[in-house]
C-alpha cells in the first residue's frame, strides 16, 4: 500500500439539528411572575459508528427553567454531526468522538438553543463553553469506580451498561 492510502482521514461530513422540543406548559400565566426562574442544565454525549469510517457524534441538552415549582419553559435538543475517520490509530478513537467531534458540534447547539429560548419570549439563555476533555476524563474515573465497585463487592447492585449519561 502507498503511504496516501494509510493517512488519516478526520473529516466533517455534515452537522444538523436531530432533534428540538420546547413546551412551555404554564403559558400564559408565566409570564406574569415576576421572580427570577431557576434554570437547570443537563447534557450528555454520544457518538456510533454508522458506517464503515462513518461515525455519528451527538450533543443533547435539556434546559428546565421554572419559578417557584411551576415548569416556565423545557427545552431539550439534540445536534449532531456525521465525521470520516478513517486509518486513525484505535486508541486515538474514544477521544475523537467523545471530545473533538462534540467540540465541533456543541457551537451549532449552543446557537440553536439560544435561538429557541429567544422565540418562546424568555430571557435569553447562553450557555458556558464545555470542556469536553475534561468531562471525557471524568466519565471515564466514573467508570472505573463503578467497575471497581462491582469488581469488589459483586452484591447485585442495579448498575447498567449503558452510554453513562452525566447531568452537568
Amino acid at each position: 500500500m502507498t503511504e496516501t492510502a494509510q493517512a488519516p482521514v478526520f473529516a466533517i461530513q455534515r452537522v444538523y439539528l436531530k432533534d428540538l422540543s420546547v413546551e412551555l406548559p404554564h403559558a400564559p400565566q408565566i409570564f406574569l411572575e415576576t421572580q427570577q426562574p431557576s434554570v437547570e442544565i443537563q447534557m450528555d454525549v454520544g457518538s456510533e459508528q454508522v458506517a464503515d469510517g462513518i461515525f455519528e457524534a451527538t450533543v443533547t441538552i435539556t434546559i428546565t427553567t421554572k419559578v417557584d415549582e411551576k415548569v416556565a419553559f423545557l427545552i431539550e435538543a439534540k445536534q449532531g454531526g456525521i465525521f470520516e475517520i478513517r486509518n486513525v490509530p484505535e486508541e486515538q478513537m474514544p477521544l475523537l468522538v467523545n471530545v473533538v467531534c462534540p467540540n465541533i458540534v456543541y457551537p451549532y447547539l449552543r446557537s440553536n438553543v439560544a435561538d429557541t429560548v429567544q422565540r418562546t419570549g424568555f430571557p435569553p439563555i447562553h450557555l458556558a463553553e464545555i470542556n469536553f476533555e475534561g468531562l471525557y476524563q471524568q466519565r471515564l474515573q466514573q467508570l472505573q469506580a463503578e467497575q471497581g465497585e462491582s469488581a469488589a463487592g459483586r452484591t447485585g447492585s442495579a448498575g447498567g451498561n449503558g452510554s453513562g449519561g452525566s447531568t452537568h
